[in-house]
């Protein structure tokens, strides 16, 4: 993992593009205007991620290949607060992703903190995120707010 810098801008995009093919397949737009709404949309979230979030971890994920992936963490006294985590496509469903939380997990355990996450019901990490011990702390808006431990006070948010 590293940081990451404006050079990586056209992955992070492309990476964020990717994760919303599914939702934008049935829309009846061009593949031109869904390019323009997924780059307008990738400016709003990098936009409030680092102004609501600027102290925290903004790290790709890379190999000798180039970047994989990303995931966005912010830390503070009671709460590891995954922000986000994506892979492309053809680095999804090989585990690395549950590498990255467990790994997550024991930062977590060892400082006495939890963690704390936004997903929305159709999410396939949902999966994941119960599968590694997540539990349903309440719905916030249009997404599920989880935590870990499962059984963790809420309200650290």
């Amino acid at each position: 993992m590293r940081d990451e810098r404006e050079a990586d801008l056209s992955f992070l995009q492309a990476l964020y593009a990717s994760t919303r093919t599914e939702e934008l397949a049935p829309v009846p737009w061009t593949a031109d205007e869904k390019s323009r709404f997924l780059l307008q949309q990738f400016h709003l979230q990098r936009h409030h991620y680092r102004t609501h979030y600027a102290e925290a971890g903004f790290w790709l994920l890379v190999s000798s290949l180039g970047p994989h992936g990303r995931i966005y963490v912010h830390c503070s006294p009671g709460e590891l607060r995954l922000m986000d985590i994506a892979l492309m496509p053809d680095q999804r469903g090989r585990g690395i992703g549950t590498a990255l939380i467990r790994a997550l997990q024991g930062e977590a355990r060892a400082s006495g903190r939890r963690i704390g996450l936004h997903v929305e019901p159709g999410n396939p990490a949902l999966d994941l995120y119960r599968r590694l011990g997540f539990g349903h702390g309440e719905v916030r808006g249009a997404y599920r707010f989880l935590q870990w431990p499962a059984d963790a006070p809420s309200g650290l948010s």
